[in-house]
């Protein structure tokens, strides 16, 4: 189990907010972690400790102002750090490549993968291809939704028909490297994690997978590691002391490595 840091940039700051209540009328959210820092802060940071496979996500929709102002602190990331940090956001097969030049390890794809509500295959075997599977991280960000947790897209706000199982995560893994899983429902919450989704994410393991969502002490993570046997990664945002929580995070690298 490796700790994968994250740099979340929301209109053009550096923040922690409650995932199920972004929206993007008025680029709003709950936010629970306002940074006086820049992004390039925290790449160092984690540079600093060798950390590497974190992911750093615009969280404004693409072709607003606002997304152009958290895209332009997302870069300064990337080059702070290159190949240290993933990246996710408004990310297509025309633009993947930016992102790589700049640094990036991987690019993170969901919206542009689950369009229209479901899976596109078009549009997975181009950025698959664009980026190489190599470099391709799908995010499958999940709601519980009946019995079952469905994918969410357009930053965690529309439901897919796509259930979060070992068949789908199978039959992806082809075109990826990694998958990432925000368990929307807990994200931002510090109400500790997802049991239902590690349940389902616990024996995969034909890709890395990380985990984030409600991990809130340490206890959550020593228990996330003895129920998944250490196979599934973690991140820690809104309980992390560099963003305002509790928790150290040197002493959870230590838990972690």
């Amino acid at each position: 189990m490796r700790f994968r840091p994250c740099i979340d940039i929301h209109n053009g700051t550096v923040k922690q907010i409650v995932g199920s209540s972004l929206k993007d009328e008025g680029n709003s959210a709950s936010e629970n972690f306002v940074s006086a820092y820049d992004s390039v802060h925290y790449a160092d940071m984690f540079k600093e400790r060798g950390l590497k496979g974190g992911h750093a996500i615009i969280l404004n929709k693409k072709g607003t102002p606002e997304y152009e102002a958290s895209y332009e602190e997302c870069m300064k990331a990337l080059r702070a750090y290159p190949g240290g940090l993933q990246v996710g956001g408004g990310i297509l097969p025309e633009n993947a490549g930016e992102f790589l030049d700049a640094g990036a390890s991987h690019v993170i794809v969901t919206s542009y993968v689950f369009s229209d509500g479901k899976i596109n295959y078009d549009n997975l075997e181009k950025i698959s291809s664009a980026a190489t599977p190599e470099r391709l991280v799908l995010d499958l960000s999940c709601k519980r939704i009946g019995d079952s947790y469905k994918v969410m897209t357009d930053r965690w706000q529309k439901e897919t028909d796509a259930a979060l199982n070992e068949k789908l995560l199978t039959e992806l893994a082809g075109y990826c490297d990694e998958f990432l899983i925000h368990a929307v429902d807990s994200e931002g919450k510090a109400n500790g994690p997802e049991k239902g989704v590690l349940e389902i994410l616990k024996d995969f393991t034909l890709r890395p997978v990380t985990y984030a969502g409600g991990i809130a002490s340490y206890d959550d993570i020593l228990s996330i590691r003895d129920m998944c046997n250490g196979k599934v990664d973690i991140t820690v945002g809104s309980a992390l002391d560099i963003y305002g929580g509790k928790l150290e995070m040197d002493e959870i690298i230590k838990m972690c490595f």
